[in-house]
């Protein structure tokens, strides 16, 4: 390995713990979350935990015979980002 090679690879090994930290912060300021697997990377929206209405729960419940959770705006109104890397291999056989 060349000089000028080994000297990129310590710069970009210097730079990479400071970008993973770079990233935790923005993610937690923005009330993001991350999930990253082989195949995907997605980045969700998380509920704002100062929401005046929802009190950082993501939503509340709805009376009725039938409960079901009503969603709150500071999340749910948020799009989610979807990263596709790797394909997932088909099935040769059904799974059962």
């Amino acid at each position: 390995m060349s000089a000028r090679r080994l000297h990129a690879v310590v710069g970009l090994a210097a730079i990479a713990p400071l970008a993973a930290a770079t990233t935790a912060a923005v993610l937690k300021a923005g009330h993001l979350k991350l999930y990253a697997d082989r195949h995907r990377i997605v980045i969700t929206a998380q509920p704002w935990p100062g929401c005046p209405r929802c009190h950082g729960e993501g939503g509340w419940w709805t009376g009725g015979a039938f409960l079901e959770m009503e969603a709150c705006g500071c999340w749910s109104d948020r799009r989610e980002l979807r990263v596709r890397l790797l394909p997932i291999p088909a099935w040769n056989e059904p799974p059962f």
